[in-house]
């Protein structure tokens, strides 16, 4: 870490990994196998961040491998359509028929940031609303009242982003029906679009109450506006369909990432044919790059989504759910603060008395006791996200002997914690 301080500002590459939100020395990370992760000192961890969500099967996945190893022999890229790239394509589209046509990007910041200019040339405005504390990539429109982080390391926005371009973005609370309803009353000429994770993972787990969704597609549908679903992280986490599929609810547009890419860095953005006919070549919305579609990226995102069929989905969903109640009783019977929630092989926690519904309540909550409680887990070999506002996942590759294992870790961490 030293010697990538001197290269690397704050010696990372992504703000997150540096342990501010927790304080100490990161984790450097050596290997993977399965539901495991060794630093280069070798020690061995049982890991929840699974590289923030791509790891559905877990490290190393010999499916992902197989195919990664086949694909290599190739050749690694071509900047030229390839089968894969249909392959992968139709996939995706069995599972989210919402998606009729898409775009593969390489980031997932790349594809919100694609799927708000689509929605700004096709409603001819260029307001959009975002809520408190999601995180939907760095492009200058987002940094607004973000999560991920950006809230980890207290920056409500960031340096560099224009005024001018800052005040095109209205937030409004997560979950509060009511504050988006006023903002699109009195913006309803201007807004362009509305952009949502379904549940929010970068500000901790927070799931939507009953009616939110379902409010926002009439809010968008009132006033001419899109809904675009940020699915880079609940995208085949959530359920084997998503958000449309555990929610009911059908967004305008959608964007993917993480999963799609089984480890390798790829995103897609999509939705109806009528909006994506507008990208070029096909319409006058301009949006390229060189390695979207890497035949290597798509032959892991193949692998992973043939993989993770709906009965693994619920064997994983089934842990996750077992984790969460293992947590959630060893708080109790500890008399701590706490509260977790899952969905899919996507959780979360935090230590408050109430379920948090929003970002506020999100930050209230006893963030010195979730640093104590962090570090205690990471000397008994568990690692969780390094953040209080980030989600955690479970993989294929956790096995009930894995669950039981780190509940053991985790309840004596949270014993040290408190004392």
């Amino acid at each position: 870490m030293a010697r990538a301080r001197e290269l690397f500002p704050g010696g990372v590459n992504s703000p997150v990994r540096a342990f501010l939100g927790v304080g100490g020395e990161p984790v450097v990370a050596a290997r993977g196998r399965g539901s495991r992760v060794w630093d280069v000192d070798g020690k061995e961890y049982i890991d929840f961040v699974l590289s923030w969500g791509p790891l559905v099967l877990g490290h190393a996945s010999p499916i992902v491998l197989d195919a990664l190893e086949k694909a290599m022999q190739d050749g690694t890229s071509f900047g030229m359509p390839t089968e894969l790239e249909v392959q992968l394509g139709t996939l995706i589209c069995e599972r989210m028929p919402h998606v009729e046509m898409m775009r593969f990007v390489s980031s997932g910041t790349e594809a919100t940031m694609s799927a708000v200019r689509l929605a700004r040339a096709f409603t001819g405005r260029d307001v959009i609303l975002k809520f408190d504390g999601c995180y939907h990539g760095h492009a200058d429109s987002f940094l607004v009242h973000a999560g991920s982080g950006v809230a980890t390391l207290g920056l409500p926005d960031s340096l560099g982003v224009p005024a001018e371009l800052a005040t095109l973005t209205l937030t409004a609370p997560f979950n509060d029906l009511e504050a988006a309803t006023t903002l699109v009353r009195d913006n309803r000429r201007a807004i362009a679009a509305i952009i949502v994770e379904p549940i929010v993972g970068n500000s901790g787990f927070i799931a939507p109450e009953p009616s939110f969704l379902e409010g926002l597609r009439a809010l968008a549908d009132s006033a001419g506006a899109l809904l675009i679903f940020d699915e880079v992280m609940t995208g085949f986490r959530i359920a084997p369909g998503g958000a449309k599929e555990r929610f009911g609810i059908t967004p305008d547009l959608t964007t993917l990432g993480k999963v799609i890419g089984g480890g390798l860095p790829v995103a897609a953005y999509g939705g109806r044919r009528e909006l994506m006919e507008r990208i070029a070549p096909s319409g006058p919305v301009y949006q390229a790059g060189t390695l979207s579609g890497n035949p290597l990226a798509m032959a892991a995102g193949i692998a992973t989504l043939t993989a993770l069929t709906p009965e693994l989905h619920r064997r994983i969903e089934k842990r996750t759910v077992a984790l969460v109640k293992g947590l959630q009783k060893i708080a109790n019977e500890l008399a701590v603060p706490f509260t977790a929630d899952c969905a899919g092989s996507m959780w979360g926690f935090f230590f408050s008395s109430t379920p948090v519904r929003n970002f506020t309540m999100a930050k209230a909550s006893d963030i010195g006791l979730f640093k104590r409680f962090f570090h205690a887990a990471l000397e008994r070999g568990v690692y969780l996200a390094p953040s209080p506002f980030e989600a955690c996942f479970m993989s294929a590759a956790h096995s009930d002997d894995d669950v039981a294992d780190a509940l053991d870790r985790m309840g004596d961490a949270m014993r040290v914690a408190i004392a």
